[in-house]
């Protein structure tokens, strides 16, 4: 947070109607020290901090332009900024410079240190262990400032899960493993599958956790079906891409047949993934990708289409960016 302290006392000084001359008699100090703090290049002591706003009868934290709304705002800013760079614009240089910036504006805020610590190279759908050595002081360092002070359960995961890839990129494997159980539970403990047992199952509430479970579970699994053929080395390259494609025209059939938009849900997210390693790893031809994108945006539509009329769909997508 940029201190504006002496810019402060100069509005102040001015409004008083007071020279330097007469402030640094009143502080004790020369007329040279108030000159270099209205100049920003110097701060008061902190012994004067109290007599400069009782002087001008203001707070401590007008004085030094602290302003909690508007620092709450700004950070908000930055991080929506953060986000519509990185999710809608896909633009991730920008989104980087983003919050490197806001990172050294706030490097106290949790939410943006968090955010700033996944944009070192790590990641953690696969992580750059050399990264993550590369980085490991200030990882650690992070890590540990969220831990001991955030309260924020999901920044806390983050800080964890992050631990965890360090000592595996340690060669610390077991550890790490005993972390991320010990932090995240099971399944069957996560905070959706609770969310639904506190209602009565045949509540409206519940119905929406239900559903709205259902569609992320279902777009999970089309996820880990792709990856799972996708980065499977004893299948030929040139067969992966038609095995993920018979799977993925195999939810369209089912979304056709039963109408239940699940499927739907499960076709976008299999194609999506597709679309996005193929590219990474450079695996397929032009057609390959020009048809599987255009699968990707079919059913990107049609999902749309039915966010519309289903606010379960619609959170689970939305809800988790």
């Amino acid at each position: 947070m940029k201190l504006t302290i002496g810019e402060n006392i100069k509005t102040l000084r001015i409004k008083k109607g007071v020279t330097q001359e007469q402030l640094a008699d009143v502080l004790g100090v020369t007329c040279a020290a108030v000159s270099k703090w209205e100049r920003g290049e110097t701060y008061p002591d902190i012994t004067l901090i109290f007599p400069i706003a009782y002087y001008f009868g203001v707070s401590v934290d007008e004085l030094m332009g602290y302003n909690k709304d508007k620092i709450g705002q700004d950070i908000k800013r930055i991080l929506d900024e953060f986000q519509n760079a990185f999710w809608q614009e896909r633009d991730f240089e920008k989104a980087k410079k983003i919050i490197d910036d806001g990172y050294r504006e706030y490097p106290d805020d949790y939410e943006i240190m968090s955010r700033y610590m996944w944009t070192l190279g790590v990641t953690d759908a696969e992580p750059d262990l050399d990264a993550a050595l590369a980085h490991r002081d200030e990882l650690e360092k992070i890590c540990g400032k969220i831990i001991g002070g955030c309260t924020d359960g999901q920044i806390r995961l983050s800080a964890w899960r992050m631990k965890a890839i360090i000592l595996h990129a340690e060669g610390r494997t077991e550890e790490a493993l005993k972390i991320l159980e010990e932090k995240c539970g099971s399944w069957w403990t996560s905070f959706e599958q609770m969310s639904e047992q506190i209602f009565k199952k045949d509540r409206p509430e519940f119905i929406y956790r239900v559903r709205r479970n259902m569609y992320e579970l279902a777009s999970f699994a089309a996820d880990k079906i792709s990856k799972g053929i996708f980065f499977d080395s004893t299948i030929p390259e040139e067969k992966r891409i038609a095995d993920i494609e018979k799977c993925g025209d195999a939810l369209v059939g089912a979304y056709v047949k039963t109408g239940n938009a699940v499927f739907a849900e499960m076709a976008r997210s299999l194609y999506g993934r597709l679309s996005n390693d193929i590219r990474c790893r450079g695996i397929g031809t032009d057609g390959d990708y020009a048809r599987i994108d255009e699968k990707y945006g079919k059913y990107c539509e049609l999902v749309g289409q039915i966010c519309g009329e289903d606010k379960s769909l619609y959170d689970s997508i939305y809800g988790n960016q």
